[in-house]
């Protein structure tokens, strides 16, 4: 929209340039204060992770609602616009695997093999440093590039002409903020919050392109709004966590299955086929392929395919309900005690169990080490 209308919008930008910043300031006191709600606050299905995703959704919804006003005002195509919608969905449906963890399918074997996280998504089979270089051409393309270029009414008119949406450059500090929490990743799974804060930022980027020029709401409304919109994320993100955790198939069978798989998983490791290591959290299969401990594909677990185990769990090493197998080694040397275990997310398919102990619908076995 025309610059001589943001001042209009004054109030809301400095809202929601506090609401994206206060993502920083809030995962550094809980990485700091609270260890434990920050391991929960960033594990996936989580209410964080939920909350990116209705970030993103919203947002793609938002650009296709702009596109179809835009297409009625100028009967030219809104590629842009379109094509911005598109990437929003399509990162908001990456960001939850596509629903594997609510359907529990198994996505295809390429994935299980080259996704180190062994679901179905795009973003990581992609080389990482290629992955990096694309999220910090959004941020920065997107979030400050083309608003200060659109500042220049020139520049802005030239890239009108060409379908191209030029952002505020009021919303700058919010990309920069995000930017800068990515380049400087000052905490383990960082990315999780700089993917929260894109996710609001272009949210909040597109509303004044939602404005009609004849009719701009007041700032009081539009900060309303911006307040609203990001409590609504944050609770649509504990809702949609809360329904991720509703327990799914607990046949008495299939936990049974669960809890022979890991008993044999438990043999492979203190038999002395498979060797842990001290500090280390894996799902099983990553641990094979870093490691070299091919002992698990042999062992134990392997041989249950005579019983029925399908040949394709047993080569990736994936429980009953389509999610992977995870080790957990942790020695607190200062106490003088080593836990170890491998366990299943369970039938709710969410991690419930702690650095230390089994907890939850987790399926899982300690493992004593010689």
């Amino acid at each position: 929209m025309p610059r001589s209308k943001e001042p209009n919008l004054i109030f809301f930008y400095l809202l929601a340039n506090a609401l994206v910043l206060l993502t920083v300031v809030y995962a550094g006191v809980l990485e700091s204060n609270f260890e434990d709600w920050y391991f929960i606050s960033i594990q996936e299905d989580e209410y964080m992770e939920w909350a990116t995703v209705w970030a993103f959704l919203f947002a793609g919804a938002a650009a296709l609602i702009a596109a179809a006003r835009r297409k009625q005002e100028t009967a030219r195509f809104p590629w842009y616009l379109y094509g911005l919608s598109l990437f929003c969905v399509l990162v908001a449906l990456e960001e939850f695997s596509w629903g594997q963890r609510i359907f529990g399918y198994r996505p295809p074997a390429y994935f299980l093999e080259h996704n180190f996280q062994q679901e179905l998504n795009i973003h990581n089979v992609i080389d990482t440093s290629f992955r990096k270089l694309v999220l910090t051409l959004v941020i920065l393309g997107y979030g400050i590039v083309l608003p200060v270029l659109g500042f220049f009414q020139p520049l802005r008119d030239l890239l009108l002409r060409l379908g191209i949406e030029p952002g505020t450059v009021w919303l700058i500090p919010a990309f920069l903020g995000t930017y800068y929490l990515y380049d400087v990743y000052p905490w383990g799974h960082t990315g999780e919050w700089v993917e929260l804060m894109l996710g609001c930022s272009m949210l909040f980027s597109l509303v004044p392109i939602l404005q009609k020029p004849d009719k701009v709401a007041t700032a009081g409304t539009l900060s309303a709004w911006a307040a609203g919109a990001w409590v609504t994320l944050i609770v649509l993100g504990m809702l949609s966590g809360a329904a991720s955790r509703v327990q799914r198939d607990v046949h008495p069978a299939t936990m049974q299955a669960a809890r022979d798989e890991v008993a044999a998983i438990k043999r492979d490791f203190e038999s002395g086929r498979v060797e842990t290591r001290c500090n280390l959290h894996k799902r099983l299969y990553t641990f094979v392929v870093q490691y070299g401990e091919t002992g698990l594909l042999d062992g134990e677990f392997a041989t249950l395919q005579k019983q029925g185990l399908p040949s394709e769990r047993a080569d990736f090493l994936i429980d009953p309900w389509n999610s992977p197998y995870w080790l957990r080694d942790r020695c607190d040397r200062d106490a003088g005690k080593r836990y170890v275990f491998v366990y299943s997310f369970g039938p709710d398919r969410n991690r419930d169990s702690t650095t230390t102990e089994i907890l939850g619908d987790d399926v899982g076995a300690y493992i004593q080490l010689r």
